[in-house]
């Protein structure tokens, strides 16, 4: 339920900030304001903006595709799954965040917009939980989640050190990586269940 009601506040939030340009700048990740005006809601409230409709439309896809899942997978582990469920999910857009407050703190014209921190959170949780489950590479190639993360995560990090194609790829690859460490906070259990999933292929 809670990863429905993510997306609808965030495509509402979203698509009235394409026709309101002040709420757009009130809302969007400014490094340089964060660190010099103390407006650190900005490192949760971005992630309720998108560029564009297809922006907005991939992002809330993955998320309720993988979200409503995860969950449900949460909540067999723990009495609290929609709570570890949200802690996840603003825990991600806030660690995401960092990088990118530290790299462009000094710059007062950068600013990042998005979900895509949080949602690939979301992900990499499901991948740790189901190691074999096929994910789609490129949306085309199935390929099994624990093949398709370290890719994901070398090409975050090999487009964030080459850089000019306007996406913030760090916040992509630090999304991910504290929603592969996240499930075990919800049951330490869950890291044996990784290493057998993985020794077992799943089985």
């Amino acid at each position: 339920m809670i990863t429905l009601i993510i997306v609808i506040v965030t495509c509402i939030v979203s698509i009235t900030a394409f026709q309101r340009r002040d709420l757009f700048e009130k809302l969007l990740l400014s490094p340089y304001r964060v660190a010099n005006n103390k407006e650190w809601y900005r490192m949760i409230t971005h992630g309720f903006l998108h560029g564009d409709y297809i922006h907005l439309a991939v992002n809330m896809i993955v998320l309720y595709s993988f979200g409503e899942a995860l969950q449900d997978l949460f909540s067999s582990y723990s009495a609290y799954g929609a709570i570890h469920f949200a802690l996840l999910y603003f825990g991600a857009l806030i660690v995401a965040s960092f990088s990118t407050v530290i790299k462009y703190k000094d710059s007062y014209s950068y600013a990042s917009i998005g979900a895509s921190g949080a949602v690939s959170a979301v992900l990499f949780a499901f991948v740790f939980i189901n190691p074999w489950s096929k994910l789609h590479f490129m949306g085309i190639l199935p390929i099994p989640g624990i093949i398709f993360g370290p890719l994901y995560l070398w090409y975050s990090s090999y487009m964030a050190k080459r850089g000019g194609d306007n996406v913030n790829h760090d916040a992509h690859f630090y999304g991910a990586v504290f929603g592969f460490i996240y499930p075990v906070l919800v049951n330490p259990y869950l890291l044996q269940h990784f290493i057998r999933q993985l020794v077992t292929f799943g089985k």
